[in-house]
């Protein structure tokens, strides 16, 4: 039976929290544990954005909300260290803050609230006006729940105290880190979601499943252009890139401290070096490494952007050309949000492309797809592929007509764009010495 994709949202956190790599063993536990020990804290306002929204316009301070998924382990270690661990070393900066801890999305102002929705994690800086300062988000503790290292966490709340000082002569600055308009006021509003959760959580009955996860926003507005037959909008498909999209490697300690560049990358090109600082890309100031990725989200699909650099003391003026489809380098495999993606394009299909030696091995051109099926979905929506003769260990060589070389992201964005479901397209596979036939359902 084929699965409503305003029911995917709901699969999805299913088959991913529960698994206990990902999650912690009693999720409910945690969720109510975690509102006894902070629900009368002293520094953080618990689950109360409005609340701490005025409390920093009564006192003049600068508003700093986490936004955490408690029962996922993902960035559990940093999330622990700014609550305990590293008390004394951020407590001044803390001190400088109203802090407000936020553990579901499901009354989130849609037009504040726009950060990586992919992440376990993640810290919006605010005036309390509703200015958006910055945001703060890392990769490195979403993949890596033990990590505790602050460094980099500690620089964002110094530089979004300096935004704070220098506000409101710096308004200007920051008109482009604030939210654009969406379709939606709150999550509860979007198609797939709406009537399914109520504002507030269950906190009588069963709080988890009760909770819409972060993640669920991007899956739920993936659907709901699914659900219509409209073509997904590429800043869907491959939200808030990472700077190695465009060659670059950031220092995690620093806010935008360049570590390394990718040769032929549009930042080499750009004459970006290591070393060098970024102090503005777009015109936005930077507090972060999620800071540069909100700058590219918003950048347009080609074009010259401004990127301002300190290097050796002096600050440098450079222009980062960003060629067409620049968007779809950007590495989605790992997301939360992919996983709907692929069962909507390639139906629960893990690719891989295939590296140079081994596609010497299988006599595959260099320039040619080769897409290696490593993982394969076994039921709903994800296990169409299954049902229809895909196998793991697989080698996708052609599909829907193209043979040129792509990333599985890049092919998940195309049939998103050019397919719909009910749609069936063609593929070849390689299996061992043979070449197979195949007919792949879009849903």
């Amino acid at each position: 039976m084929k699965l409503p994709w305003r029911l995917l949202s709901l699969a999805v956190i299913g088959t991913i929290c529960s698994s206990p790599a990902q999650a912690v063993k009693d999720r409910e536990a945690a969720v109510r544990q975690d509102r006894a020990a902070l629900e009368q804290d002293p520094r953080w306002l618990y689950n109360d954005f409005q609340r701490g929204l005025a409390e920093a316009q009564r006192t003049g301070k600068p508003l700093l909300v986490v936004l955490r998924c408690v029962p996922c382990l993902a960035c559990a270690g940093i999330d622990a260290a700014v609550l305990r661990q590293a008390e004394r070393e951020l407590a001044p900066l803390l001190d400088q803050f109203v802090c407000v801890r936020v553990i579901n999305a499901n009354a989130l102002d849609l037009a504040l609230f726009q950060f990586d929705y992919d992440l376990s994690f993640s810290t919006m800086f605010f005036n309390g006006d509703g200015t958006v300062y910055g945001r703060y988000g890392s990769w490195t503790h979403q993949h890596e729940f033990q990590n505790t290292t602050i460094a980099g966490y500690q620089r964002a709340l110094e530089v979004a105290l300096a935004l704070h000082r220098g506000y409101p002569i710096n308004q200007l600055a920051l008109a482009g880190k604030q939210g654009v308009a969406l379709p939606f006021k709150t999550p509860l509003e979007i198609p797939p979601l709406a009537g399914k959760y109520k504002a507030d959580l269950d906190w009588e009955g069963k709080v988890v499943p009760s909770c819409v996860h972060c993640h669920q926003i991007g899956d739920a507005i993936r659907a709901s252009y699914r659900d219509q037959k409209k073509a997904m909008p590429t800043e869907w498909i491959y939200p808030m890139p990472a700077p190695e999209t465009i060659g670059l490697t950031l220092a995690p300690d620093q806010a935008a401290l360049v570590k390394s560049v990718a040769a032929g990358s549009a930042a080499a090109r750009a004459g970006v070096q290591a070393g060098d600082e970024i102090i503005s890309l777009a015109g936005q100031p930077l507090i972060s490494i999620a800071d540069v990725s909100w700058a590219l989200h918003r950048a347009p699909e080609s074009g010259a952007v401004p990127l301002v650099m300190k290097r050796g003391g002096a600050q440098k003026v450079l222009q980062l050309a960003l060629p067409a489809n620049w968007r779809t380098k950007s590495d989605i495999s790992k997301r939360v949000g992919t996983w709907s993606m692929r069962g909507m394009a390639t139906g629960g299909l893990v690719l891989r492309d295939l590296g140079d030696a081994e596609r010497t091995q299988r006599a595959v051109g260099s320039d040619k797809l080769a897409l290696f099926v490593s993982g394969l979905g076994q039921y709903g929506i994800h296990g169409a592929a299954k049902k229809a003769g895909f196998l793991k260990e697989d080698v996708i060589v052609e599909l829907d007509g193209r043979s040129d070389r792509i990333t599985e992201g890049e092919l998940l964005g195309f049939l998103l764009q050019n397919h719909q479901s009910g749609e069936i397209v063609k593929a070849t596979v390689l299996r061992g010495s043979e070449r197979v036939e195949l007919s792949l359902p879009m849903q």
